[in-house]
């Protein structure tokens, strides 16, 4: 034991001959070149010989260990074999339990940002970039993004796809594939490990129908505008956050992902104003939604389950930091016996009840629900949002909405 000194292991290194010097106690320093050197632990196990590397030579303990903190290292080594444990196999285990760790602080959002950031340089097209963004933030951030990246199974992927796999059979087959590759990324910067929930091949294929058996859906089923009052007098009945949820999407003629991410920072109460960000709009264009009073009474009622710091989400789901999932509205609209209807379904609603009992024109009803235009000439003319008409269409349809009751 201890048969180096600090100023001769010093002068070993300077002279750079390759060779391993023994210091006892299995510890060796190995001489690689001139001024470079490591230090090993060597020692037997099931009858095999192993080296285990500690770490670089550094005479000043900074880039390296030196004499002294080389031998604590190989009397740790020499410890764990008397309790018939290989040190080295202890240290993977170590490196590993750190790497869930690590794992354990990433979302799937984190995640997914890390992996768009390395990637879009290398896409060209600007259009394919910002796809990327906009699925991803409009159909699953709102289930998966505030979820530790390695909690993410397939009933996870499931919760984000099968709300919108027949719907959207394209549109979901392009999701399924960006949280695949996002999930894969992880496994590569070693924060998950086993199998990818979201592959479809031997997995998904299983569990839904394949996109040319799914029949072409033309219509979201729909509640006849005749019998929405009513409709809303049984749902405001309902105390809970996913009936609230599809009052505020009917009420804003929303979409249900633009409703399920709505966050505060995006609602002025003051001016009842609702701006949902380009990102997670269907065109990628910024829509200001104008609310009207029994909206902003929604909204008001909500405000006791805003946290007190930081931006969150105005309809939480169980983790306050995700919101609430799709699918609690569609369940809710099955315990109302409405099983048939689609939430999607309820813009249909308003744009029946629009065009057959107002004389709204059809360009304010248009932009109430966010469409695009299909027409150049009018696009070119209507370069406004036409939110002040629009304001007094939404009033009129909340009191549609509440005319059960009186």
């Amino acid at each position: 034991m201890s048969k180096l000194t600090a100023t001769g292991a010093a002068g070993l290194v300077r002279k750079g001959e390759v060779k391993a010097h023994a210091d006892g106690g299995n510890l060796y320093l190995k001489v690689t070149g001139k001024g470079a050197a490591k230090w090993t632990f060597r020692f037997m196990r099931d009858g095999r010989a192993r080296e285990m590397g500690l770490g670089a030579y550094d005479a000043a303990g900074v880039d390296g260990l030196t004499l002294a903190e080389a031998r604590d290292a190989a009397a740790d080594a020499r410890k764990l074999l008397k309790k018939g444990v290989d040190p080295i196999e202890q240290r993977r285990s170590d490196a590993a339990a750190k790497g869930v760790g690590r794992a354990a602080e990433q979302t799937f959002e984190a995640v997914a940002e890390m992996l768009v950031s390395s990637q879009e340089s290398g896409w060209r097209n600007e259009k394919h970039r910002a796809q990327w963004r906009s699925t991803l933030r409009t159909y699953a951030y709102p289930v998966l993004g505030g979820t530790s990246i390695i909690r993410i199974d397939t009933e996870s992927v499931l919760a984000v796809l099968q709300p919108i796999w027949t719907s959207k059979p394209e549109t979901a087959s392009r999701v399924r594939g960006r949280i695949e590759a996002v999930l894969s990324y992880a496994s590569v910067r070693g924060w998950r490990s086993g199998e990818n929930p979201a592959r479809w091949k031997g997995h998904l294929d299983h569990i839904l129908p394949k996109r040319s058996k799914i029949a072409r859906v033309e219509h979201h089923a729909a509640l006849p505008w005749q019998d929405l009052p009513s409709f809303m007098s049984e749902l405001r009945s309902r105390a809970s956050t996913a009936a609230r949820a599809l009052e505020f999407t009917i009420l804003a003629a929303a979409r249900t992902n633009e409703a399920l991410g709505a966050r505060w920072s995006e609602i002025d109460l003051n001016g009842r104003v609702w701006t949902v960000p380009a990102a997670r709009m269907k065109a990628g264009r910024e829509h200001r939604v104008p609310l009207s009073e029994p909206a902003v009474a929604l909204l008001k009622g909500m405000l006791p389950l805003r946290p007190d710091t930081g931006d969150s989400y105005v309809f939480p789901g169980q983790r306050r930091t995700s919101p609430l999932s799709s699918m609690s509205m569609l369940m809710l609209l099955r315990r109302m016996g409405r099983g048939h209807l689609t939430v999607h379904g309820f813009r249909s609603t308003f744009r029946d009840w629009a065009e057959e009992e107002t004389s709204t024109p059809h360009a304010v009803s248009e932009a109430a629900l966010a469409h695009t235009i299909g027409n150049k000439a009018e696009a070119a003319y209507r370069r406004g949002d036409l939110f002040k008409k629009r304001a007094e269409l939404m009033e009129a349809w909340a009191r549609f909405c509440s005319s059960a009751s009186r």
